[in-house]
């Protein structure tokens, strides 16, 4: 049977390498990094309970930084162990089940080809009653770079092939994390719109936090200067504000999920309510079969 992480869109080799030689620059470019490991860290603050064992996976040592920067939080988290995509491939983890009470991940499993599978692993990886929060790009992503690279290479060539990743949406990773056995599963976005001088400025941030393409499938034709100089150009005149600077969005998907356990809430059975919803809404019962106002 094939390994459904060799039929993504993705070559891990290429996600690796990009990740390695981002490393000297990241720090660079890390605002988008440092905002999401902020938020992780909020909502981390918002559950009143310890944890001794966490994972965080991805975010350049910028969770552990937030978590130190944080007395009250830093308290009740115990030893955080970082690893990124550059030395784990998170779609086989090399951890016992049961190993950590919670998992963190900044930003990288939308490098993941087998995501439903990646999150069955953390799960395991998780002790019963542990948590999940992890962030991820979502498909309004790079929207803008998206439609002006499609729309200037089909123009110049007669054609456009793919060249800013897939990302998933909203529904789908909620979807995902029920199919993976996460109890209590939710699932938000936050949209970020950065502003550029030039969209040149964009690609160099993007190379520099080693977000640049790794698609399996890429474009036959390189991305001459030809092309690359038209993309700019339809960039400027679609996605500009009135003083010249263009946008970027960038759109933040947080997936919160608990590994299993018999004290979390459940749903209750079909049957098993106790009370009556016409004697809490104040009116009369009727029957299926009753016409209105009868």
């Amino acid at each position: 049977m094939s390994d459904p992480a060799s039929l993504g869109p993705f070559e891990p080799r290429l996600v690796r390498q990009r990740k390695r030689r981002a490393r000297p620059t990241f720090r660079e470019a890390s605002f988008l990094h440092a905002r999401v490991a902020a938020d992780l860290a909020d909502r981390l603050e918002a559950i009143p309970r310890s944890f001794e064992r966490v994972l965080s996976l991805g975010g350049g040592g910028l969770f552990s930084e937030e978590v130190r920067a944080r007395p009250a939080l830093s308290d009740r988290l115990g030893a955080i162990l970082e690893t990124g995509l550059d030395l784990i491939d998170p779609e086989h983890l090399p951890f016992a089940p049961g190993a950590f009470d919670l998992i963190v991940s900044p930003l990288a499993l939308h490098w993941v080809n087998d995501l439903p599978g990646a999150l069955i692993q953390l799960r395991l990886a998780l002790k019963p009653d542990g948590l999940l929060l992890a962030s991820l790009l979502g498909g309004d992503t790079l929207n803008e770079l998206r439609l002006s690279l499609i729309e200037a290479e089909s123009e110049l060539t007669g054609g456009a092939g793919p060249r800013v990743s897939p990302f998933a949406g909203l529904q789908d990773l909620a979807g995902l994390l029920q199919r993976a056995g996460f109890a209590l599963p939710a699932a938000d976005r936050d949209v970020i719109k950065v502003r550029y001088a030039e969209p040149m400025r964009l690609l160099a941030d993007l190379r520099a936090m080693g977000e640049t393409s790794a698609l399996r499938e890429r474009s036959p034709r390189s991305l001459s200067r030809r092309i690359l100089a038209r993309t700019f150009d339809i960039y400027r005149e679609r996605h500009a504000d009135e003083d010249g600077r263009v946008r970027a969005t960038f759109e933040i998907l947080t997936a919160t999920g608990w590994s299993p356990h018999e004290s979390q809430q459940q749903p209750l059975k079909p049957g098993s309510a106790k009370a009556r919803l016409a004697d809490a809404l104040g009116t009369k019962e009727r029957s299926a079969g009753d016409k209105a106002g009868s």
